[in-house]
C-alpha cells in the first residue's frame, strides 16, 4: 500500500510564502488532500509534497509504504503510487465517545482521516522533539488552514 493522496514528513512549518519548486512529471508539489469518497469536516490539508522531499529531505516510505506499514523501497519522483484511501478505506475517523465500538490500532488505521493523522502528526512531532522546536505543526488549524 502506498499514500499518493496524503502523506506527511518532518515539516519545519507551513510556508506559504515559499517560492514554487519546479513541477517535477508525476510528482505534484502541491497535494490537496481530499477524497471524494467521504464529506470532509475541516478544511482540506494543501499538502506542501514538493517541500516535504526537496526541501525538508522527506523520504519517500515515510508514507509511501506497503501492506504491513514497511516503506516502500526504491521509489522516485514519478513512479505511480496508490491513494491511502485505496487500502485505508474506511470514511473519515474511527468513532469515538461513549459507545464507540473499542477498536484494536490496526482496525482505527482502516479509517483515511486516522491514518493521515497517525502518519503526518508523529512525524511532525519527531521533528520537534529532534529539533527542539514547534516549527512542524501538530494542531487540526496549523494544516487544517481556513
Amino acid at each position: 500500500e502506498s499514500a499518493g493522496d496524503a502523506d506527511g514528513a518532518g515539516q519545519a512549518a507551513a510556508e506559504p510564502a515559499e517560492p514554487a519548486l519546479p513541477e517535477a512529471e508525476g510528482f505534484p508539489n502541491m497535494i490537496a488532500l481530499e477524497s471524494k469518497e467521504y464529506e470532509h469536516k475541516r478544511p482540506i490539508v494543501q499538502f506542501t509534497h514538493g517541500l516535504h522531499v526537496d526541501k525538508y529531505g522527506a523520504d519517500c516510505g515515510a508514507c509511501h509504504h506497503d501492506s504491513s506499514g514497511a516503506p516502500i523501497e526504491g521509489l522516485k519522483k514519478g513512479d505511480p503510487v496508490d491513494r491511502c484511501i485505496s487500502c485505508h478505506d474506511q470514511p473519515g475517523e474511527p468513532p469515538k465517545g461513549k459507545g464507540a465500538p473499542e477498536l484494536t490500532k490496526a482496525e482505527e488505521l482502516q479509517f483515511h482521516a486516522e491514518a493521515l493523522h497517525v502518519n503526518c502528526k508523529s512525524c511532525h512531532q519527531e521533528y520537534n522533539d529532534k529539533n527542539n522546536t514547534k516549527a512542524a505543526p501538530t494542531s487540526c488549524s496549523k494544516c487544517h488552514a481556513k
